[in-house]
């Protein structure tokens, strides 16, 4: 049954992955209910995703881009049009391992109301572990992962939606310094556990995967820095990025660097005009503040 006026919303944005969407979709509609509802937004697809999907999952509400407009664009589309209390934002390749993630997100949210966002802990593989136990606690983090984390919707209505001319990369960190700025909290729930179904080692060997990845990567932490960072501390920031480029891949050999670190640079010239445009720069007390935050936990490996 699709759901009209859902407390929770899980919203997934896909293309030309059908496989790995149908198998999401079973994965996660144990979950679906009078209060629960999953929107898909296939953005383009060329593969029958449109009507595989809607075929298999009549209880979901799926639209479709004839033409792609791209991820970014999906997501900000889905976030502004539900009317659900919370978001549940995963990726078409990720799905629940935790059994019950709703009542553990409801509870963190009533109990921690300056928290915005909630970003859960990410298992990147494609089998699944023998060893899905930790003992990290929740704490406070700068950012969170695109695969899995939970809106409250109340903290994304208070700043602006993700920039699409990021192109995919960096707007996760967008939103998570947006979010810092208008004093919402963002909270790491290792009790919520996701996994994405994501080989890296495979990922990484793939020339060009790696060097357009690799590019939208350097460029939206730089993209980041002249949007957020006060002005003093912009040129020592690039310089130590690209000194770090340097040291750790260049001078190791890892030529494959250079074109789209070139790249990442002519694109950061290009993109001036919407830097100045929309700087949101925190103050220095803020970016002591924030500084003082736990980095972002991207990638969780299961102890053997």
């Amino acid at each position: 049954m699709i759901v009209d006026n859902p407390k929770i919303t899980i919203l997934i944005s896909t293309k030309n992955r059908c496989d790995d969407l149908l198998f999401t979709l079973d994965k996660i509609q144990y979950l679906w209910n009078d209060n629960v509802s999953c929107v898909v937004f296939d953005d383009g697809s060329t593969d029958g995703t449109f009507e595989k999907a809607k075929k298999a999952f009549p209880q979901i509400t799926i639209h479709r881009n004839e033409t792609s407009k791209g991820y970014i664009y999906c997501r900000n589309k889905m976030l502004n049009e539900t009317k659900a209390d919370f978001a549940i934002s995963l990726d078409d390749d990720a799905h629940f391992l935790t059994e019950n993630p709703l009542a553990i997100l409801t509870h963190y949210f009533e109990a921690n109301p300056k928290c915005g966002l909630i970003a859960t802990r990410i298992f990147w593989s494609k089998t699944e572990a023998a060893n899905l136990s930790s003992d990290e606690h929740s704490q406070l983090v700068k950012s969170f992962v695109g695969c899995g984390h939970i809106w409250r919707m109340k903290a994304w209505r208070d700043i602006p939606n993700y920039p699409e001319w990021f192109g995919f990369y960096g707007e996760e960190n967008f939103a998570a310094l947006q979010l810092f700025k208008t004093r919402w909290e963002i909270l790491y729930v290792p009790e919520i556990l996701v996994q994405h179904r994501v080989d890296l080692k495979a990922r990484a060997k793939d020339t060009k995967t790696f060097a357009f990845r690799y590019r939208r990567a350097i460029r939206a932490d730089w993209y980041n820095y002249f949007l957020f960072l006060p002005l003093t501390k912009i040129p020592r920031k690039m310089v130590y990025s690209l000194w770090m480029q340097f040291i750790t891949k260049i001078f190791k050999g890892q030529f494959k660097v250079v074109l789209p670190l070139f790249l990442a640079m002519v694109d950061l010239f290009l993109a001036v005009p919407k830097l100045f445009k929309h700087r949101n720069a925190l103050t220095s007390e803020e970016y002591s503040a924030y500084l003082k935050l736990n980095e972002a936990k991207i990638y969780w490996k299961p102890e053997k």
